[in-house]
C-alpha cells in the first residue's frame, strides 16, 4: 500500500520513537500537519514562535539524552528557526529540525515563502539535506537521527519539498544504521596513547580534572565521579559541565572561567597536569592561551571530535574516543598498573588549594539596606528550599553566572543554559522542554527581566499545555551583565542598558491564566519560593526586585589570564598568601586585580 510523504515522515518519526514533536504550522507543511492529526503517532507542542520551538526541543534532548524534534514552515518560519538550530549547534545538542520547502519546481523562482534553507543553514548544522524525492524520505530521517545521536552530536536539518510530502509511495523504514562511508567517528581511545596519559597523569605533582558538556552529552558523569575519588585529584567544570560532577563533593572546587571560583582559576592556573575531559579550552575558559601556558604545564585531551583538540591550547596527549569508553580504559589502567600519585606533594597541592578555597569568593555581598534583595540569595535560597534537587534552566546574563556559581548542581542534564551561542531567550522555551521530558520533577527558569522579554509569549504556550513552571526572574531594570561591563570599562557610560517601560510581570502573567508574585523584600523571599513550589500543578511567574547594581564575581576580564580575577569586595582586602612547593620552586602566582 503506498501512503503520502507527510504520513511517511509521521511514521518515520514514529519508528525513531518520538515522544514530542515541537513547531508551528504553515503552508509548505500542511500535508506534515495533516497527517499529524490523522495519524496521532507523538504529541504536538505548538509554540508561539519557532526559534521557541528549536529551543524546546532543544531542551527535551538536553534533558532526556534523546534526540530533539522540531517542525516549522519554509520562509520566515525556517529563518525563525536559525537561532534555535544554532544555539544547539554550539553546544552540542541532538536535534532533528524539519523545514517545509516550496514545491521541486518552484525552488529558485523566488517563489512565496521560499528560502534557501540548506544555504542559510549550513554554517550552523552537523549537516542538512534537501529532500526532493519521496522515495528518499524515510532513508534521509534515519540518516538524520544517526547523524545527531552519533559523534559528537549536533542538529540536523531536513527540508523536505512541498511536493514530496504530496506524493505516494511506500513505506518502510531502516531497521539497521546505514553505512555512511564519509562518516564513521572514532568511539575508543588509542591504547598507547592512553597508557601514556596514566603516567603522565601519576608523576603529577599538582594534578586537575577539567571537564566540560562533554561528560554529560556522552553519559559518562558516573565514570568521572569513578575517576576523580579513585585519584583523589582536584577537579573544576565548566559551564556546560556543571551537574556531571556532584557540587557538593569536596573534589569539586567549582566552575573555572571568565566568572569561576577563585580556587578552581587559580588551581587551573598552577596545576602541573591537567586532564581535559569533553571540554574545549574555550575562550571563555582560557580567555588567552599564551598566558594559561605561562607555567609549565601538560595536557592530556579526551574528545570525541579530533577537531575539538588542540584548537586553542597545545596537547601534550591527545586522545580521540567517546568519554565514557576512555574514562573506563583510563580507570582500568590506573588500577592494573597500581598507580598511585606521591603522597606528600598530592597532599600539599590540596593544602594550597584549600587556602584558596577558605577566603569564600562567593561570600553574600554585604548591604547596608537588610530587606534589598541580593540575586545570589535568591538562588541560594531556591537552592536550600529544593534541596539541590530542581530542574534549573537559565537565560543569558548575569542571572545565568548567579545561577551556575550559588546553584550547586548534583547530577548531569540538570542544568541547562545557553553556553556557546550565548542566547537570550532560551529560559522560557528550555523550561517547556524540560517539563516534557521530566514532569515528575520542580523545573525552575532563572532568568532576568530583559532574557524573559525575548520569547514572553510563551507564556501562552504554557497556558495551553499546562505547563507548571516556575519562573525566577531576578529583576534588577538593567541588561545587568552589560551594564557591568560598562562601569568596569567604559567609565560608567550605561549606554542602552537601562529598562524604562518593564510591563507588570504579575499582570502580565496572570493575563495568560498563572500566578503571578512581586517580591520586593529580603523577608519575604523564602515564603514566596515555598509559595510557589508547593503549587504543583500552577505556573509561578516571581518578579523579584534586586538590588540594581549587583556584579558578578570574580571575573575574569578580557585579555587577562585566569590568575588575574577581578574579586569582590571582601577578597580585595586582603593579599593572597604564597607558597613555593611547585615542580620549579617558584610562587604560586596568585595575581588578582582589584
Amino acid at each position: 500500500m503506498q501512503i503520502s510523504g507527510a504520513q511517511i515522515l509521521v511514521h518515520s518519526l514514529h519508528a525513531e520513537g518520538v515522544e514530542y514533536v515541537f513547531g508551528y504550522p504553515g503552508g509548505a507543511v500542511l500535508e506534515i500537519y495533516d497527517a499529524i492529526y490523522q495519524l496521532h503517532k507523538f504529541e504536538h507542542i505548538l509554540t508561539r514562535h519557532e526559534q521557541a520551538a528549536v529551543h524546546a526541543a532543544d531542551a527535551y534532548a538536553r534533558s532526556s539524552g534523546k534526540v530533539g524534534v522540531a517542525l516549522v514552515t519554509s520562509g520566515p518560519g525556517a529563518t525563525n528557526a536559525i537561532t534555535g538550530i544554532a544555539t544547539a549547534y554550539s553546544d552540542s545538542v541532538p536535534l532533528v529540525v524539519i523545514s517545509g520547502q516550496v514545491a521541486s519546481s518552484a525552488i529558485g523562482t523566488d517563489a512565496f515563502q521560499e528560502i534557501d534553507m540548506i544555504g542559510v543553514s549550513r554554517p550552523c548544522v552537523k549537516h542538512n539535506f534537501l529532500v526532493t524525492s519521496v522515495d528518499e524520505l524515510a532513508s534521509t530521517i534515519k540518516k538524520a537521527f544517526q547523524l545527531a545521536a552519533s559523534g559528537r552530536p549536533g542538529p540536523v536539518v531536513v527540508d523536505i519539498t512541498k511536493d514530496v510530502t504530496q506524493a505516494l509511495s511506500k513505506f518502510s523504514y531502516p531497521q539497521e544504521d546505514i553505512f555512511i562511508r564519509s562518516y564513521q567517528p572514532v568511539v575508543n581511545g588509542h591504547i598507547g596513547q592512553m597508557k601514556k596519559a596514566v603516567q603522565m597523569l601519576a608523576a603529577a605533582k599538582r594534578p586537575l580534572i577539567y571537564f566540560g558538556g562533554g561528560v554529560t552529552l556522552g553519559n559518562a558523569a558516573t565514570e568521572l565521579t569513578d575517576l576523580v575519588k579513585l585519584i583523589n585529584a582536584p577537579c573544576i567544570g565548566t559551564l556546560m559541565g556543571l551537574g556531571a560532577f556532584p557540587s557538593s563533593d569536596k573534589h569539586f572546587l567549582g566552575m573555572v572561567g571568565m566568572h569561576g571560583t577563585y580556587e578552581a582559576n587559580l588551581a587551573m592556573q598552577n596545576a602541573d597536569v591537567v586532564l581535559a575531559v569533553g571540554a574545549r579550552f574555550d575562550d571563555r575558559v582560557v580567555s588567552v592561551p599564551s598566558k594559561f601556558t605561562e607555567n609549565n604545564k601538560k595536557i592530556i585531551h579526551i574528545d570525541i571530535d579530533p577537531s575539538s583538540i588542540a584548537k586553542r591550547v597545545k596537547v601534550d596527549v591527545p586522545i580521540v574516543g567517546n568519554v565514557k569508553n576512555v574514562l573506563n580504559d583510563l580507570i582500568g589502567l590506573w588500577k592494573k598498573q597500581n598507580l598511585a600519585f606521591n603522597n606528600n606533594q598530592l597532599e600539599k597541592w590540596w593544602q594550597k588549594i584549600e587556602t584558596w578555597r577558605a577566603r569564600e569568593c562567593l561570600r553574600l555581598p554585604e548591604s547596608e539596606d537588610s530587606e534589598l534583595i541580593l540575586p545570589q540569595y535568591v538562588i541560594q535560597t531556591l537552592a536550600k528550599i529544593t534541596n539541590n534537587n530542581a530542574i534549573i534552566t537559565s537565560d543569558v546574563g548575569q542571572h545565568q553566572m548567579f545561577a551556575a556559581q550559588y546553584y550547586p548542581f548534583q547530577r548531569p542534564r540538570q542544568w541547562l543554559n545557553s553556553g556557546g551561542l550565548g542566547t537570550m531567550g532560551v529560559g522560557l522555551p528550555y523550561a517547556m522542554g524540560a517539563y516534557l521530558a521530566n514532569p515528575d520533577k520542580d523545573v525552575c527558569c532563572i532568568t532576568g527581566e530583559g532574557s524573559i522579554q525575548m520569547n514572553i509569549q510563551e507564556l501562552s504556550t504554557c497556558a495551553q499545555y499546562k505547563l507548571p513552571i516556575k519562573v525566577i526572574c531576578l529583576n534588577n531594570g538593567y541588561l545587568g551583565m552589560v551594564r557591568q561591563w560598562q562601569e568596569l570599562y567604559y567609565s560608567n557610560r550605561e549606554s542602552e542598558t537601562y529598562f524604562q517601560s518593564l510591563p507588570d510581570f504579575v499582570k502580565l502573567a496572570q493575563a495568560y491564566g498563572h500566578v503571578g508574585m512581586r517580591i520586593t523584600k529580603k523577608s519575604d523571599v523564602e515564603g514566596a519560593l515555598r509559595e510557589a513550589l508547593a503549587l504543583k500543578d500552577k505556573f509561578v511567574f516571581m518578579d523579584f526586585v534586586t538590588d540594581r547594581k549587583q556584579n558578578v564575581y570574580p571575573m575574569v576580564g578580557n585579555g587577562k589570564g585566569l590568575d588575574e580575577m577581578v574579586l569582590p569586595l571582601h577578597m580585595r582586602e586582603t593579599k593572597a598568601d604564597a607558597d613555593v612547593n611547585d615542580v620549579n620552586d617558584r610562587d604560586y602566582d596568585t595575581r588578582s586585580v582589584p
